[in-house]
């Protein structure tokens, strides 16, 4: 009996705090039209001072089980993808496992900035294929507001707060994953960035150490450069053309970004899915929260083929084409 991996629920999560365009305006030098034109946001969601990525992830998990009815009892893995962690150790996943009471299941974190989430999706693909697992939650999660400089106009109208999440469980008759791809550009990493334990990270000096830092016109160029090689050769990896894609969900990172992929990629730009217009840039939550609400909108349909690309921090990228089986 074959083991295929079927993603089987989705759920959720965003803070109450509202940040708006207008807030900004009194914040730094900017203009709810500027933001707009350059971005497409026009407002965001912002964790309270007592509000962690653990927290976003927990009632993430929460909303997936209320909406689906699912038994999370027997779930043996969580891979939460972040790059805004509680602490160094231990990992959010394991904050998650314990308020979730799962006494035999693993946990762990992995950082793949805005990629994480397709990472984490693919990763626990590989786990029930394998037959290491067989109901593994699938989480990305960030509390960028904790790491965001709000006197830098270039990068604090970007980022918001959010956690979105997946339960992938064996299949023996149904697969939702069709086929995979990752990489990176390390020598590009500088480009975007938040240090922590390297003050002097490629022996270069490094701003502000304990914020984000991005160089905006180097990940636009990167990105709209390679995204739509990824996007072609993915499709050709699983035998599939651009025409068949329901749905293109990439990271949410800027609107204007997301047209030139998508002009240069053939894909129509009412295909592709975002979350940024009222969350923002929420890393590695953006894929996971732009299908929430398409899901509530009722635009995706069983069956429907989607392609996920997160891209980001790393530079890092992946990509995983599924077929919607909820």
């Amino acid at each position: 009996m074959k083991s295929m991996a079927k993603i089987t629920a989705q759920g959720a999560y965003v803070p109450e705090k509202v940040l708006t365009n207008s807030d900004f305006e009194k914040i730094v030098e900017t203009t709810d039209e500027w933001i707009q034109q350059r971005t497409g946001i026009i407002e965001r969601r912002i964790t309270a001072d007592d509000e962690y990525t653990s927290d976003l992830s927990y009632k993430a998990v929460l909303d997936l089980q209320q909406r689906y009815n699912v038994d999370l009892s027997d779930v043996d893995l969580i891979i939460n993808a972040t790059m805004t962690p509680d602490y160094k150790t231990p990992s959010v996943a394991s904050y998650v496992q314990s308020k979730l009471g799962l006494k035999n299941c693993g946990a762990i974190d992995i950082n793949a900035a805005c990629a994480g989430f397709t990472y984490a999706l693919n990763l626990a693909n590989g786990m029930i294929t394998s037959e290491q697992n067989k109901k593994v939650l699938v989480i990305g999660a960030e509390s960028l507001s904790k790491v965001t400089d709000y006197s830098d106009r270039s990068t604090c109208i970007l980022f918001g707060d959010g956690a979105g999440a997946f339960l992938v469980e064996f299949d023996s008759e149904t697969s939702s994953f069709i086929t995979s791809k990752s990489g990176s550009d390390g020598d590009k990493a500088l480009n975007l960035y938040c240090s922590d334990l390297s003050q002097e990270m490629f022996n270069e000096s490094l701003d502000n150490p304990e914020y984000i830092v991005q160089n905006g016109r180097g990940v636009y160029k990167w990105a709209v450069g390679n995204i739509p090689n990824i996007i072609e050769q993915t499709m050709m990896q699983a035998n599939y053309n651009i025409n068949q894609l329901n749905w293109f969900v990439p990271h949410s990172a800027n609107a204007r970004m997301i047209e030139s992929i998508c002009n240069r990629a053939n894909i129509p730009l009412d295909k592709a899915l975002m979350s940024l217009q009222y969350f923002g840039n929420t890393s590695s939550a953006t894929i996971p929260l732009a299908i929430d609400l398409a899901v509530k909108q009722e635009k995706i349909k069983k069956d429907d083929l989607l392609l996920l690309v997160g891209f980001g921090g790393g530079l890092s990228y992946a990509s995983t084409l599924i077929k919607w089986t909820l």
